[in-house]
């Protein structure tokens, strides 16, 4: 049967868009390759018309794949209004929390997001002719994962699906290869621009306005902003867009714009209603003040100038903290292009820039992928539960950051949704066909045996809605907030949520136990997040410690204050803070933080060496906060000793007491570590602070405190390092003395690798012609013949020609002075002796 045609005739209204010509093309490439990439520049119709004209040549649904829910619901409207109908006949939507369409729909735009849970639900797509993922190039992380599934659903199951992808740039080879992974060449097909010159004006602030500490905007900026929206209504003709980071900029330009006409706020987290305003006709000139929503995706009507912050918000990752913040950065090169484009589409357009040319050259070219940036818990669950742990296999058009992936993964491991191979559990499927985030999945499922199933659900929509810091940080404040519906908007997107939460919760009878309000809202944060549960440092401080060992502030004049225990949503480190900021929390108590994370719960024994003694004691934590700790009477002799170890690390060498024996053996020792290498032991500080348990093991096991070290027997601890049998030549290689020709024993010093040094009487060297060597005759003793007064006369290791040219000089130097010791003129000859001639006769 063949379909019935939608696709408007040429002369319809709205339907002459640049990009017409060229869908037979893509038609003819999706249905010959079963892939095709469509590249064609935002408003030049790509969202209109393809999925109408893929509806009219394939025999089932088209699904529309986009990276917002407001691209979502204005596409759906626009494809509707285009074959006369309203949304939810031939054109239907779906979002998280909304569904409009029925059996008859043809055509249904859905969210990237929705589109992951249903291909998780059923790969086989059944009813579904086509996939059109659109706007890849804005490179979302749930755009990416859809792309990547359905490559391999085509691959394995649904050959006959076509799949087809649009960019507005032509830097397309990733997705090309991306697409083509299942088999075949993936055809790209341009369609041809009929934009319009757009004017750049360069108009920076008149002083510089730097991004402030925690990524807040200059208000001066802002302020400069609304003037160029006032100079561009009184310069230009037609609406003008507005592009500045965030909802709070959004408030603020509008308020400053309050007698500048019609002016409208255009954000993703609005109501339908609102929303609608921005794209109704309007006999009246509009400013539109807008975030990256309106960069792509949609075409807000009736716009010939663009006014541009420079600035954008995309999520950044912490994985040393495990905190993802919304950071304010500058917009890349690529994104700028895309907001001034905005002006081109019906006619001569111009931009305002409010930075400078200079500065532009200095913007990144590309904005990053949000795989790259952002936290990787959910799609790790998704490829998991896929059958593609970690993206395996996967299609992916950016292969996921290592470090971020390997946090994601332990996390899921943590709440038991992954096996040790990374395969997904039941737990781990029950928690994934909730479709949030796998935190706030645990904290709903656990939860509502905790607290009951109606306070888990609303504690998770509204952790589900990631409400601006705006609205102050005590979360239970929030939740009173939104049952009195004082935020209409607010409100009903949390009933939305809650209403589709309450799906995937168990509501049999539970027994939650006496709990308050507050305490379930710490509760269920608690069970999202047991590593930023969070005891304040001391008294009322605003400083906390986190079970995960990062410290955390909250606000001047937090209502929280003074809270011993937090359980923390949100937070986040702003640049040049050496703690995080806590932008959403709940008071819970210790009791609490125990029951929501047992697993961070531990008793250990810990025995350090701190102010010069063994400190033994039994500690209780909860992940990096200490709940109690107490004396250990019997410390277990291992971690005595790798205390005593790290405290001689610490302490160094000089702790012990290094007797003259003990420092004489450690020189010999070296002397021998030096000529004559292994199997002799290096015996500087490092080798024996490394070697520790080998020499002073025994002694170590009984050392409690720094007296201890001291009275330990050095010297026998450094002859256990002797090496066998090495160390029965020992004293013959580096002997402590020496008989020298007198008969005495003298001492020989040791310096490592210089020679030994013998200091000796010289009339007790006469008859001596060789100077002794040691260390097997490696290293000669330098000999220092003393004067009768112990004074070096001479220095030699050459005894035979010291005999010959020093002694003379030597003996007419010292004979008339020492007349009592003999000078003979042939010391060879001479008697060697260590008395004086008086002495020498007498004792014959």
């Amino acid at each position: 049967m063949t379909p019935r045609r939608l696709l408007p005739v040429a002369s319809a209204p709205g339907a002459d868009l640049p990009v017409r010509p060229a869908l037979d093309e893509v038609i003819a490439a999706a249905h010959d390759s079963g892939t095709a990439v469509l590249v064609a520049p935002p408003g030049s119709g790509k969202t209109s018309l393809l999925p109408l004209a893929l509806a009219d040549a394939f025999d089932g649904r088209v699904v529309v794949a986009e990276p917002r829910r407001l691209a979502t619901r204005a596409a759906a409207h626009r494809l509707a209004a285009l074959v006369g109908e309203s949304p939810g006949e031939s054109v239907g939507y779906a979002m998280r929390g909304e569904r409009v369409g029925g059996r008859a729909t043809r055509v249904e735009v859905v969210t990237t997001g929705l589109l992951v849970q249903r291909l998780q639900r059923d790969p086989d797509l059944p009813g579904v002719a086509a996939l059109l993922i659109d706007e890849c190039h804005e490179r979302h992380l749930d755009a990416d994962l859809a792309l990547a599934f359905g490559v391999d659903v085509r691959a394995t199951l649904r050959p006959d699906l076509a799949l087809v992808a649009t960019s507005a740039t032509p830097d397309i080879a990733a997705l090309t290869a991306a697409l083509s992974a299942g088999g075949g060449a993936t055809p790209v097909v341009s369609a041809a621009t009929r934009s319009y010159d757009v004017e750049i004006v360069w108009a920076p602030p008149p002083v510089s306005t730097p991004l402030l500490p925690g990524s807040r905007v200059d208000r001066r900026l802002l302020t400069h902003v609304a003037g160029l929206a006032r100079r561009a209504l009184a310069e230009t003709a037609g609406n003008v867009l507005v592009f500045v980071p965030g909802e709070a900029e959004v408030a603020a330009v509008v308020a400053a714009l309050g007698d500048a006409g019609e002016v409208l706020p255009l954000y993703g987290r609005q109501s339908r209603a609102e929303q609608q305003r921005v794209f109704a006709p309007s006999s009246r000139r509009r400013v539109i003040v807008t975030t990256a929503v309106a960069e792509s995706s949609l075409t807000v009507p009736g716009v010939r100038t663009v006014v541009d912050s420079g600035l954008a918000r995309q999520p950044r990752l912490d994985p040393a903290r495990g905190l993802t913040a919304l950071v304010t950065t500058r917009v890349s090169r690529a994104s700028a292009d895309q907001r001034a484009g905005r002006a081109g589409r019906e006619g001569p357009g111009r931009v305002y820039r409010s930075w400078s040319e200079t500065d532009h050259a200095h913007l990144t070219a590309q904005t990053a992928p949000e795989i790259a940036t952002t936290d990787l818990a959910g799609f790790a669950l998704a490829v998991a539960a896929w059958g593609a742990p970690s993206g395996a296999g996967l299609a992916l058009l950016d292969a996921p950051p290592a470090a971020a992936l390997d946090a994601a993964v332990t996390l899921l491991r943590d709440l038991e949704a992954v096996d040790g191979m990374g395969r997904i559990t039941e737990r781990g499927r029950r928690l994934a066909a909730v479709g949030i985030h796998p935190r706030l999945a645990r904290a709903l499922l656990d939860g509502a045996a905790l607290v009951g199933a109606q306070r888990a659900t609303e504690t998770v929509a509204l952790l589900s809605d990631d409400s601006p810091s705006g609205r102050g940080d005590d979360l239970p404040a929030r939740l009173r907030e939104l049952h009195a519906g004082r935020d209409r908007a607010a409100a009903a997107r949390w009933r939305e949520e809650m209403r589709r939460l309450e799906r995937a919760v168990d509501h049999r009878p539970k027994a939650p136990g006496r709990m308050d309000d507050d305490q379930a809202v710490g509760t269920v944060v608690g069970l999202a997040y047991p590593d930023r549960l969070a005891r304040a440092r001391q008294g009322d401080s605003p400083s906390y410690l986190t079970s995960g060992g990062t410290g955390a502030a909250l606000a001047d004049g937090s209502g929280l204050r003074g809270s011993p225990w937090l359980a923390v949503a949100t937070a986040d480190r702003p640049p040049g803070r050496t703690e995080a900021r806590i932008r959403a929390a709940a008071p819970i108590d210790e009791a609490t933080a125990r029951l929501v994370a047992p697993d961070l719960v531990r008793t250990r024994d810990e025995v350090a060496w701190d102010g010069g003694g063994l400190v033994a004691r039994r500690v209780e934590s909860l992940g990096a906060l200490t709940l109690s700790e107490a004396p250990l009477r019997d410390p277990d002799p291992t971690l005595v000793l790798a205390a005593v170890r790290d405290g001689l690390a610490r302490t160094g060498l000089q702790v012990l007491t290094w007797t003259d024996r003990a420092v004489s053996l450690r020189r010999r020792m070296a002397f021998c570590r030096a000529h004559l290498g292994d199997p002799w032991p290096p015996v500087d500080e490092a080798a024996l602070l490394t070697a520790a348990d080998s020499w002073l093991g025994p002694d170590l096991a009984r050392v409690r405190r720094s007296r201890d070290l001291a009275r330990i027997d050095v010297t026998t601890a450094l002859r256990r390092l002797l090496p066998w049998p090495a160390a029965t030549r020992f004293d013959e290689l580096a002997p402590e003395r020496i008989v020298v020709p007198s008969g005495s024993r003298v001492t020989v010093a040791y310096d490592g690798a210089e020679p030994p040094v013998v200091a000796v009487k010289l009339q007790e060297t006469f008859g001596w012609t060789t100077t002794p060597a040691l260390a097997d005759g490696r290293a000669p003793v330098v000999l220092h013949l003393l004067s009768p007064a112990g004074r070096t006369v001479a220095v030699t290791a050459d005894l035979a020609s010291f005999w010959r040219q020093g002694y003379p000089q030597v003996r007419a130097e010292l004979r008339a002075r020492y007349p009592k010791h003999p000078w003979p003129e042939d010391p060879l000859a001479t008697q060697p002796t260590a008395r004086t001639q008086r002495r020498s006769r007498t004792g014959q």
